[in-house]
């Protein structure tokens, strides 16, 4: 007989009502500051930056189970207080469920690119409403921190961002500061690809 595991497991958040923002207490107690991983996968990077940055919080937003079940595995195995995973589409925990200030960085790296001309309007990044969503979520002098491989993504990303008035473009080259691998990057690295990083600090927004 299959092994049937509790629901939800231990550092998976499950929300009492899904209609409703949460409240940052929600999320983690006590106010260290908390890193949202967007798309997180199976957790490989959130687990390492969790493990290298003790005094941070890590939230991991993922829509698929099996990959939301690896994450709190992972995170518990290496016996991590500071991971959570929440189970949602990335859109609709950033419209309408995370809470708003609540995030001094947000990762979102690797994510689909969308190179089908027909399906631009799903590259999140190009997007000046979720951008503003994103904003939202952030903390002041929050940093939103993308990366790709696809560089006509990236070229697009950042000529959207060059016309946003709520971010403000920072350096980011690698061996800046310490930030983990995901499994995809060091994939795509492997292959001879070069990643693109954008790295934008958070402005005020009338």
């Amino acid at each position: 007989m299959a092994k049937v595991e509790p629901f939800p497991l231990p550092n998976e958040l499950y929300p009492e009502d899904w209609f409703s923002r949460l409240r940052s207490e929600d999320l983690f107690a006590g106010d260290a500051p908390v890193e949202l991983d967007l798309g997180c996968g199976d957790g490989s990077f959130l687990v390492r930056m969790a493990e290298h940055f003790p005094g941070r919080n890590f939230l991991g937003v993922e829509r698929l189970l099996g990959r939301v079940r690896k994450v709190s595995r992972k995170s518990s195995q290496a016996g991590l207080t500071n991971v959570r995973v929440l189970r949602a589409d990335s859109n609709y925990a950033v419209e309408w469920l995370l809470p708003h200030g609540f995030a001094s960085r947000i990762h979102f790296l690797c994510p689909d690119p969308w190179p089908k001309k027909k399906h631009a309007a799903r590259r999140q990044m190009c997007r000046m409403d979720f951008l503003s969503a994103l904003h939202a979520l952030l903390a002041p002098d929050g940093e939103l921190l993308f990366m790709t491989d696809a560089q006509p993504y990236f070229e697009e990303a950042v000529e959207v961002q060059g016309g946003c008035p709520f971010f403000a473009r920072e350096p980011w080259e690698e061996g800046d500061f310490f930030y983990a691998k995901t499994d995809f990057e060091e994939q795509w690295l492997a292959e001879g690809r070069t990643m693109h990083r954008l790295r934008l600090r958070k402005l005020p927004h009338g």
